[in-house]
């Protein structure tokens, strides 16, 4: 007989990428986004019973992670700064113009979403990258379906002119 643990970690396995993408947009520090990471997982181990089959998987664990976050930086009020992640000198790029390039565009579109406000952040982490559906995005963000679609719009044209992409031009007209 199954057991769901087994279950549970079946799923956590296959999700970690998951997991630690949306770690690292919420503490945007790698060490500290994969302690969340594994802190995350021995939770939702040790819940794996409570955990209910028939709701989404991606979901429940991305609540536990922001949970255990929300956490943190409670507790992190009375300590001192975290680490953040443009000190980290240790990311290697493959030689290569495209590759290059495609690295400084990512850079550039990682650091316009961490000059948003958390808020719009999360949505456009939880939507665009993980693809959650608005109404899951709500239910985890515990706000209303309205909220996300608005962080979500806004997010998204505050990413554009910060990176300058500029959507309108690639739009053809009626």
């Amino acid at each position: 007989m199954v057991q769901p643990v087994d279950i549970v970690g079946e799923r956590l396995v296959s999700f970690l990428p998951n997991l630690r993408r949306f770690a690292i947009s919420l503490c945007r520090a790698r060490d500290v986004a994969d302690d969340l990471v594994q802190q995350t997982c021995e939770r939702a181990l040790a819940a794996a019973a409570s955990f209910d089959p028939e709701t989404r998987f991606d979901a429940w664990v991305f609540r536990i992670l922001r949970n255990l976050w929300l956490d943190q930086l409670r507790r992190q009020k009375t300590a001192g700064p975290a680490v953040d992640i443009d000190e980290m000198h240790d990311l290697s790029v493959a030689s290569g113009e495209a590759q290059s390039e495609a690295r400084l565009a990512l850079e550039r579109v990682e650091t316009a979403l961490q000059g948003l406000p958390p808020e719009q952040r999360e949505v456009l982490v939880l939507v665009c990258i993980e693809e959650l559906s608005y109404r899951d995005a709500a239910d985890l963000l515990e706000i209303p379906v309205g909220t996300v679609m608005s962080r979500l719009a806004r997010g998204r044209k505050a990413l554009s002119e910060l990176t300058g992409i500029n959507p309108e031009a690639r739009r053809s007209s009626p």
